[in-house]
């Protein structure tokens, strides 16, 4: 039996411990399957928003009806989209399966995202980069999945059903 190296795992740069959220700090994940996925090399961090050109601090942004506007009324759907199809591009080069990417983000959102009104309240949807990844078939997990991640990632890629 060969020992194949496992996949990589694209995954929000903030929950690497980057400090590239809109306030300039991070999230980092000390959950302890993802530190461990970290410390063996297996993840691929990426800033969608700062790979599309957006500066860190940035003004926090939000999607309403499926364009990006910051707090300051700018529409900044085009740094947003950029930011997916880059994130997208690395995904693929480093042969990605899965990502776990922030909660919440208008980028990196999976399940819920902020409904536009800056209010803090939160809807049902998924961010810009996240939809990119699902419909080129990369699942999307958040922070509180790490474990599910790594258990798909490391499956075996031909024999997986949804």
């Amino acid at each position: 039996m060969t020992n194949k190296p496992k996949s990589k795992i694209l995954v929000s740069a903030c929950l690497y411990g980057h400090c590239c959220k809109y306030d300039g700090t991070n999230n980092l994940l000390r959950d302890k399957t993802f530190q461990i996925l970290k410390n063996t090399g297996r993840l691929i961090p990426v800033c969608p928003e700062e790979l599309g050109g957006l500066s860190t601090p940035r003004v926090p942004s939000e999607i309403k009806e499926g364009r990006v506007y910051n707090k300051e009324g700018d529409d900044v759907t085009a740094q947003f989209e950029l930011g997916a199809e880059k994130a997208l591009e690395i995904a693929r080069k480093n042969g990605v399966r899965v990502a776990i990417m922030k909660q919440g983000s208008p980028s990196c959102g999976c399940k819920r995202i902020y409904d536009g009104t800056f209010t803090g309240t939160k809807i049902t949807g998924e961010g810009i980069t996240v939809r990119k990844l699902i419909e080129n078939g990369i699942p999307v997990f958040d922070e509180t999945e790490a474990n599910l991640a790594k258990l798909l990632a490391d499956g075996d890629p031909h024999n997986h059903h949804h």
